[in-house]
C-alpha cells in the first residue's frame, strides 16, 4: 500500500480530476463556450480555463504548501521552480482540439512530481466516464462503469513477431508515423484524440505504441508516465532517452514515444530521425 501522504494527494488529485472532469463535460454537452487561439496558434476555450481554476482551487485549498505547474497559467522560472522537491502538474484538458472538434476524446491530467519524476498520475475521460491512475510502485488502476481493477500493458506472446497496434492521432498523418516504423512487422492502427488517452490504452493493453511528433509540454506526459510506467510500459524520446520534468527553462517536450511491453525490443521497431 502507498503510505499515508501518498494516499491522501492520489486521493485529492483524483477528487479535483473527477470535479473539473464533470464541469467540462457539462459545458462540452452545452456546446455554450468561448474559443481562443494562443500565441503559438493551439486553440485553448473557456472550458480549459474553468477546469484549471477548479483544479488550482482543489489544490491549493487541500495542499496549501505544493507548488502547482499548469498549462492554463504563467509558470514560475526555471531558477525559481528548480529548488522545488514536489510540485503538481496539470493539463486541465488535454485534447482540446478533441473537445472542439465534438469528438470526445479528451481528459483532464494531474500529476505529483517529486525529484523531477512523476509519483502520481490521474487521468480522467469524461466521454467514457473512466479514471486511470496511480502511484509510483503501486500499480496503475482503471475505474469505469464497466470496468474496474488493476490494469496492465499487452503482454506479447512472440515480442520479435507479433503485430503491433500503434495508436495515431485523429489529426496526424498515418504515413509520416508509419514511415519511422521498420517494414518487418506488420501493424494496426487505432484513432485516437489526446495523448494521455493513447497512454492511457497502452496502459490497459488495448494498443502497443504511440509516437508523438510535434510541440508538447511536461504537463502532457507527467500524469501519463506514471500510469504507463506502473502498467508495465515505459514514456521516452523518440532516441530512446528519458524525459526530464523542472530541469529546462523551456517546459517543452522532444517527440516522444509511450511503449507498452517492454520485452519487446523497441528500438528495432522505431527509426529515430530528426
Amino acid at each position: 500500500m502507498p503510505d499515508g501522504d501518498t494516499q491522501r494527494l492520489l486521493e485529492i488529485a483524483k477528487q479535483a480530476a473527477l470535479q473539473a472532469g464533470a464541469a467540462v463535460w457539462a459545458i462540452y454537452d452545452s456546446g455554450d463556450y468561448e474559443s481562443y487561439s494562443k500565441s503559438d496558434d493551439s486553440p485553448v476555450t473557456s472550458a480549459d480555463y474553468k477546469a484549471h481554476d477548479i483544479i488550482e482551487s482543489i489544490l491549493s485549498e487541500q495542499t496549501p504548501d505544493i507548488p502547482i505547474m499548469s498549462e492554463e497559467q504563467i509558470n514560475a522560472p526555471l531558477s525559481e521552480r528548480q529548488d522545488w522537491d514536489r510540485y503538481w502538474l496539470i493539463d486541465p484538458i488535454d485534447g482540446t482540439q478533441e473537445f472542439v472538434a465534438r469528438s470526445g476524446d479528451f481528459a483532464v491530467n494531474i500529476a505529483l512530481i517529486v525529484n523531477n519524476q512523476p509519483e502520481i498520475g490521474v487521468i480522467y475521460w469524461p466521454a467514457g466516464n473512466a479514471l486511470y491512475f496511480a502511484s509510483k510502485g503501486q500499480g496503475a488502476f482503471k475505474e469505469s462503469p464497466s470496468e474496474n481493477g488493476q490494469i496492465h500493458v499487452r503482454q506479447f506472446e512472440d515480442p520479435e513477431n507479433d503485430v503491433v497496434t500503434i495508436a495515431i492521432s485523429r489529426r496526424q498523418s498515418r504515413e509520416k508515423v508509419l514511415s519511422r516504423l521498420t517494414d518487418s512487422r506488420v501493424f494496426h492502427t487505432l484513432p485516437l484524440g489526446s495523448c494521455s488517452l493513447k497512454a492511457c490504452f497502452i496502459a490497459e493493453g488495448k494498443a502497443d505504441i504511440f509516437m508523438r511528433l510535434g510541440v508538447t509540454g511536461e504537463w502532457d506526459t507527467g500524469a501519463s508516465q506514471c500510469i504507463v510506467s506502473e502498467a508495465g510500459g515505459n514514456i521516452v524520446a523518440v532516441d530512446f532517452n528519458p524525459l526530464t520534468y523542472n530541469q529546462r527553462s523551456v517546459l517543452t517536450n522532444p517527440n516522444f514515444l509511450v511503449l507498452g511491453d517492454q520485452q519487446v525490443d523497441w528500438n528495432t521497431i522505431v527509426q529515430y530521425y530528426e
